[in-house]
């Protein structure tokens, strides 16, 4: 009887960052939205609202040990960046500062897994 893969610490990080990420750009849409002016822009909104299915996407691909987790990753890491770039643009609100956060960490945790499994 074959056992099921075991996920790697990496892929746990990886996985843990991703929902992390998703949670906090769904949180950061609900607060621009609720902030309203320069917090609606398009732009932003779009990164975020894609930023976070991106993340969700990512984490249940790796959970469910996906031969295309590595390639989500490496797409989950670009939209983190973009991401991140984009609520660094307002770093001074508390809210976004935290969201770049987030969308920095899962970005290289990201990065590390598509190297990994590569």
């Amino acid at each position: 009887m074959m056992h099921a893969e075991q996920m790697s610490p990496e892929m746990k990080k990886c996985v843990d960052a991703c929902l992390t990420t998703y949670s906090m750009c769904e949180e950061t849409t609900n607060y621009c939205l609720q902030k309203g002016g320069q917090y609606l822009d398009s732009a932003m909104m779009r990164t975020l609202m894609d930023c976070a299915d991106m993340a969700r996407m990512c984490a249940d691909m790796c959970m469910r040990m996906s031969p295309m987790s590595s390639d989500m990753c490496t797409l989950c890491a670009r939209i983190s960046d973009m991401c991140k770039d984009a609520c660094m643009r307002m770093a001074d609100d508390p809210q976004m500062k935290r969201c770049a956060e987030a969308c920095r960490a899962s970005a290289e945790a990201c990065r590390a897994m598509a190297g990994a499994r590569a």
